[in-house]
């Protein structure tokens, strides 16, 4: 049996967390709705139509999400040509892939979004799926987008991990079964990750990389 090491891709592996920020809170402002960044930060890891819901309520206009979640793409489109993979996050998944494990990315972007991610990251060679926003019905904290991952990898729960920045994702792999890491530079506490179900914690890709050996992930 083959192992699996499932990454999310924003706020994870491309240092993006807080252009979704500033570009949701612009198309939120443009749309006539106040919403704090600070709610706006804890809510990126949603798709758009849950992240929607989750920072204006069930009650709100749903016709104007489609509306909105074009607002926020077009916004942050104008980043695709310079979004930044952080420090080591390539030379991570090729040393898993040299490793043997299957690297599947597991991310609510999709079409041209994703593309940008992966240009960012610079790492093709070493990922052998992805499972994106265009590929399930229901994105994290469901669990299904995992579950695609290990479906496209090959693998159970027991023998992957899945890597992410959000208490969404902490929340979707645990629900996959699968052992989850947090890493802190998309923003988000500790104390948060560990409490939806993170089992080890690290900085960034490069920490992870460092520790690579004492970590979930050794090869």
């Amino acid at each position: 049996m083959g192992r699996a090491a499932v990454f999310d891709v924003d706020g994870t592996l491309v240092d993006t967390n807080h252009l979704h920020v500033a570009t949701w809170w612009e198309a939120f402002r443009q749309a006539g709705h106040t919403v704090p960044m600070q709610a706006v930060h804890r809510a990126v890891g949603l798709g758009s139509t849950d992240l929607i819901a989750h920072l204006l309520g069930d009650d709100r206009d749903g016709s104007r999400d489609e509306e909105l979640s074009g607002a926020h793409k077009a916004l942050y489109g104008q980043y695709f040509d310079r979004l930044p993979a952080l420090a080591d996050a390539g030379r991570l998944l090729r040393r898993l892939h040299r490793d043997g494990w299957t690297v599947v990315l597991a991310t609510s972007a999709g079409g041209a979004e994703l593309s940008a991610l992966r240009r960012a990251i610079d790492a093709d060679d070493a990922i052998a799926d992805t499972a994106s926003a265009d590929d399930v019905d229901e994105g994290k904290p469901a669990p299904e987008p995992v579950e695609h991952a290990l479906e496209l990898a090959g693998v159970g729960a027991e023998h992957a991990v899945f890597v992410g920045d959000t208490v969404w994702d902490m929340r979707a792999g645990s629900r996959a079964g699968v052992r989850c890491v947090g890493v802190l530079c998309g923003g988000i506490p500790r104390t948060d990750l560990e409490e939806a179900g993170a089992t080890a914690i690290y900085a960034d890709p490069a920490d992870l990389l460092a520790g690579l050996e004492k970590s979930p992930l050794a090869p």
